[in-house]
């Protein structure tokens, strides 16, 4: 006789990918280099090279105070161009249907291994995980991809004086946050298809 939990090995490594492309998720939100200015005037920044993130744009200097200087990047500024706004309530919600992922697909998998006697929402508790791992997928590429477009079609971001930076860039690069991001949706939709 074949038991339930010789047959889920491949949901618990969902499980685990899901986790770590959770984690992943948490980390391209937070990270800083999104997009990368080359700027020419190296007289304030001095190593050349802007990061510009969702929540905050940042550069080393020696000529002012900090060495690395950072400013914040609100959802209520005006100069903030709408890809990056979206990115901002997105990641957000992605980080939030990840963590809600787990959870259901944690219950899910412990059903399948510790439970005896209610075995009857197993189905629906794998379904629940692997739809939000999807939606979290969703959720986390949609501005990775519309950023990226930004990046390789060079539009601006009009910053103020306080900022240092110039208007646009000499060019711009994606950042490994895009990378990072790419990958853990990767994961995500990889752990949502095995547990559908």
């Amino acid at each position: 006789m074949l038991y339930l939990a010789h047959t889920a090995h491949w949901q618990f490594l969902a499980l685990i990918a899901g986790f770590l492309g959770w984690i992943l998720t948490m980390t391209t939100a937070g990270v800083d280099d999104w997009r990368l200015w080359q700027v020419d005037n190296v007289s304030v920044i001095n190593s050349g090279v802007a990061w510009v993130g969702i929540w905050r744009a940042c550069f080393h200097s020696h000529v002012l105070p900090k060495m690395e200087n950072c400013w914040s990047i609100s959802i209520s500024d005006t100069f903030v161009p709408v890809e990056i706004v979206v990115a901002q309530v997105l990641m957000m919600l992605a980080v939030i249907c990840g963590l809600a992922g787990n959870m259901i697909a944690a219950v899910a998998v412990r059903m399948v291994y510790f439970s005896v006697e209610n075995r009857r929402n197993i189905r629906l508790a794998f379904a629940a995980g692997g739809i939000l791992y999807l939606l979290t997928a969703t959720l986390c590429l949609v501005p990775l991809v519309w950023n990226m477009n930004s990046v390789l079609n060079n539009r601006t971001i009009d910053f103020p004086p306080k900022f240092h930076l110039p208007a646009a860039p000499v060019s711009q690069e994606i950042g490994s946050a895009i990378g990072v991001g790419i990958f853990s949706s990767i994961l995500m939709l990889i752990s949502g298809l095995f547990f559908l």
